[in-house]
């Protein structure tokens, strides 16, 4: 393990590093955050038994053996997937959590991918060992099937009859049973374990000889290996991205919590190491990235971030705005400290306007994209004296949240907020509610249908009234007719011998294409052309005005009569999944009257297929929903307006 001491971490500690708990909803990563802060302090863990669904990035801090740490835990929720992205973008490692059934596997299929694309080290812990029913070495196949990276065993399980009551360390050869809620204790290497430590030793050497010289040689020379010799390579190893750790343990009963501890001081790159890889400057003014962002109540707004440079003192100005408190979290609680160090994550109070991902301090450091919205609800408060609460509130949510959005519809006068499923939305609407103090009414989204006309009438409308002084007399006659899709609005006008006077012209174009902003189906009328031919007026009593009001009358009249047909907005969806379930992603988007255009492999994504149809996009509002139960959650799709179509069977909900 490299050396960290006199990095920059003030009061004689190592430079701080830095971890995300990162894997699938159920798998036990808050137990494991909790366990592993606890270990920090030798404390019992928090035990929290009405604990659900993680959906928020929780921030902790411990020191160990001199060691200071900064953990993050991520929700696991496929629809939380972003928040992971952000913590990802700003640790040294991920610790990726999953469970022993070799079955649930393929739900970290993606995750491992983000980590291969973003180069980001990792370290796999297989968690609730205890309910492990089958063998480990199943497991570790099933895993190492979705992962291009290669996958070391560093802990052989020890069992009695069908319970794992220990494990043996394949680098030091020595052998522990676990205590519940305590550490582990060393025993002596049971003699039927001593064939498979060996065996997995082997294994381990030999992924770890690919990238040693000095450690190939003496593999090939069948020599003896000192742990010593391991940790190094597995140190660059994991830095580089050539192999990952595995580890065991049960969270819940504090197995394997201090063994990952103590696999993390040797194996988690340096802060340096990661401002390295990520390309920052070793020298220079404090530099920060902002990771997340929250309206904490009465401590107002604080910014999460990465601090690549340090020290940063409260009060100091980063890009021009002076900070605020900054804030660590030891054992989960918050605290005010008076400085940060390089590499640290802290919250740091009154960075007012600054976006999640924001670089400050020095150039843009990459950071990902919010995701596209695939679900979508219309959102109003049931007192319209409410509604500016809710706006702000609104501004705020979604300044915690870029995965989500919110638009206005011109044409229903909605709020619409859109997310990442279900459960997001679900999650978002709760701290709305909170933040703004307000009671809400959520309805499906609306869903842009248009109008149009399959025949051409003609139509006459006269307007004529006597109110005393001047009246209003206009008199026109219009013709009506389709147009092909796509092509709009249309006015042109054929009046001979001046029947209309051409400064009136201008009013009845105008009116005529005000008109079609609601259609007689109740939906603003598309791809249509009027031409004026004829009229009549009088000299007194003609108007701009009252041409217009005789050209309204016409065309509500003469679209009626037009044989009006509902259109549809289609929309080009492109759905990902793994291969197994492409055949339930098409018998899903036939059944949602969706036209399949064809399915190909996933490009540079073995064992994927994406398949691509157009899909009316009335039914598209609870899509991913069933694609995901459909496909172990792991199904998502990508959408966009293509053409309008007749509606036919199921339009208009």
């Amino acid at each position: 393990m490299q050396d960290t001491k006199g990095n920059g971490a003030g009061n004689g500690a190592s430079a701080p590093r830095s971890f995300a708990l990162v894997g699938p909803q159920g798998s036990g990563k808050s137990t494991l955050f909790d366990a592993l802060l606890a270990a920090a302090t030798n404390a019992a863990p928090r035990r929290n038994a009405a604990r659900g669904i993680g959906t928020e990035l929780r921030l902790g801090h411990a020191t160990i053996t001199g060691d200071s740490w900064a953990v993050l835990d991520c929700p696991g929720s496929v629809e939380f997937a972003f928040d992971a992205g952000c913590a990802l973008a700003v640790v040294d490692l991920a610790v990726v959590v999953c469970e022993a059934a070799p079955e649930r596997a393929a739900i970290l299929g993606p995750l491992f991918r983000r980590l291969e694309e973003a180069g980001t080290p990792a370290l796999v812990f297989v968690n609730k060992l205890d309910a492990l029913n089958g063998a480990v070495r199943d497991t570790l196949a099933a895993l190492q099937a979705q992962t291009k990276r290669k996958l070391v065993l560093r802990q052989v399980p020890i069992r009695e009859g069908d319970k794992v009551v220990g494990y043996v360390d394949v680098v030091s050869g020595r052998a522990y049973r676990y205590r519940r809620g305590a550490p582990s204790e060393r025993i002596g290497l049971p003699d039927e374990m001593r064939l498979r430590e060996a065996e997995a030793r082997g294994e381990l050497l030999e992924a770890l000889a690919d990238h040693d010289d000095g450690l190939l040689e003496k593999v090939l020379e069948d020599a003896p290996v000192e742990p010593a010799e391991i940790y190094r390579p597995l140190h660059s190893g994991e830095a580089s991205g050539a192999v990952v750790s595995v580890l065991l343990g049960a969270a819940e009963h504090n197995n394997g919590v201090q063994r990952l501890w103590k696999a993390l001081r040797h194996d988690v790159p340096t802060a340096a190491e990661t401002a390295a890889r990520r390309g920052v400057a070793p020298e220079g003014p404090p530099l920060a990235q902002v990771f997340r962002t929250m309206h904490a109540g009465h401590a107002g707004r604080l910014s999460f971030a990465r601090l690549w440079r340090g020290p940063l003192r409260e009060g100091a100005a980063l890009d021009g705005q002076r900070t605020g408190g900054l804030h660590r979290f030891p054992n989960g609680e918050s605290q005010k400290v008076q400085q940060a160090e390089t590499g640290d994550l802290v919250a740091i109070a009154r960075l007012e306007g600054v976006k999640t991902g924001a670089t400050l301090g020095g150039p843009p450091l990459p950071f990902p994209e919010p995701p596209p919205p695939v679900h979508a609800l219309s959102i109003a408060p049931e007192d319209r004296k409410d509604e500016v609460r809710l706006s702000a509130a609104l501004q705020r949510l979604v300044e915690e949240d870029p995965a989500l959005s919110v638009t206005q519809d011109a044409e229903s006068s909605s709020t619409i907020l859109a997310g990442q499923g279900e459960i997001h939305l679900r999650t978002a609407l709760d701290r709305l509610a909170a933040m703004a103090g307000v009671k809400l009414r959520t309805a499906r989204a609306p869903v842009a249908y248009r109008e149009t006309i399959r025949h051409a009438v003609t139509q006459a409308a006269r307007l004529k009234r006597q109110t005393g002084g001047h009246g209003q007399f206009a008199d026109v006659k219009i013709q009506i007719a389709p147009r092909p899709r796509g092509s709009g609005f249309h006015f042109d006008e054929k009046v001979v011998g001046g029947a209309v006077p051409k400064r009136f012209i201008p009013a009845v174009g105008q009116a005529a294409e005000e008109a079609t902003r609601k259609g007689p189906l109740g939906h603003p009328v598309v791809d249509v052309a009027v031409t004026l031919l004829d009229g009549g007026f009088h000299s007194v009593d003609s108007s701009d005005m009252a041409f217009a009001t005789a050209t309204r009358m016409a065309m509500q009249e003469g679209l009626a009569k037009a044989d009006p047909v509902l259109l549809e907005p289609m929309e080009a969806v492109t759905v990902s999944v793994p291969a197994d379930f492409t055949p339930a992603a098409q018998r899903l988007l036939t059944g949602r009257r969706g036209q399949i255009l064809g399915f190909a492999a996933k490009p540079d994504w073995e064992g994927w297929d994406e398949v691509q149809a157009l899909v009316p996009a009335a039914e598209l509002a609870d899509l991913i929903i069933e694609l995901r139960s459909q496909t172990q959650g792991l199904g998502s799709y990508t959408h966009r307006f293509d053409h309008l179509a007749e509606a036919r069977g199921g339009g208009a909900r």
